[in-house]
């Protein structure tokens, strides 16, 4: 870790900010009860997102949980799933794909990939909201703080980012925010993208027969 103009540097920086198995047990009973909102039911797909740049402003990490369906196909069944949330209140992203594979009955591996911000105009969102359980980028902060609460990430005078997901967040569980952050070579996995705003520039959207390198965005 280094100081660099008024900032941080991490190289291949990668999420911390996973829940203990404890809260998140504690979390699914309270969503099996209905005690805690959950924005909404997540697919039983997980799916890639990479890019070649990422500055967002207002920026916010915590750990959370997912509740999604366990079966593809079909049913009814939940399963809970410990994410790291990172919340911006604006993002600007260069280079964006994305891609989710599913196996097609007599059709096999279908990958469905999705690229954006390729050219002039960059992807551009307000309130983004990622719920991931992996990333791999080179990382740059401005005026980060590590080991806030994270249900202080929003309060006025001191959090700086954007209003906390849901209560599905560990309250008073491990937080970091920052001014700014920008990252680079971005490469993730995750489990649902939410924002106010979401401005896809050039978009381009296609199925690919197969899935892995070449196909997928990684």
């Amino acid at each position: 870790m280094s100081q660099v103009r008024g900032g941080t540097r991490w190289k291949r920086f990668a999420v911390v900010m996973v829940p203990s198995v404890a809260a998140t047990a504690a979390i699914g009973v309270g969503l099996a009860q209905g005690a805690l909102a959950a924005s909404f039911a997540v697919s039983g797909q997980e799916f890639k997102v990479s890019t070649d740049s990422l500055t967002g402003k207002g920026f916010a990490q915590y750990g959370g949980v997912d509740m999604g369906y366990k079966n593809v196909a079909e049913g009814d069944d939940q399963v809970l799933h410990p994410v790291a949330i990172s919340a911006f209140k604006t993002a600007s992203i260069r280079g964006m794909c994305q891609s989710v594979v599913t196996d097609v009955p007599l059709l096999g591996k279908i990958t469905l990939k999705l690229k954006a911000g390729g050219g002039s105009e960059p992807v551009r969102a307000t309130n983004l909201y990622l719920d991931v359980t992996e990333l791999d980028a080179d990382a740059e902060f401005k005026n980060i703080d590590i080991g806030v609460a994270a249900k202080n990430t929003d309060d006025p005078g001191i959090g700086k980012g954007p209003a906390v997901k849901d209560k599905t967040i560990m309250q008073n569980g491990f937080a970091q925010q920052a001014e700014e952050v920008t990252l680079t070579g971005v490469k993730q996995k995750a489990w649902a993208t939410t924002a106010g705003t979401f401005k896809l520039s050039g978009l381009s959207m296609r199925l690919h027969k197969g899935a892995g390198s070449g196909v997928e965005c990684y």
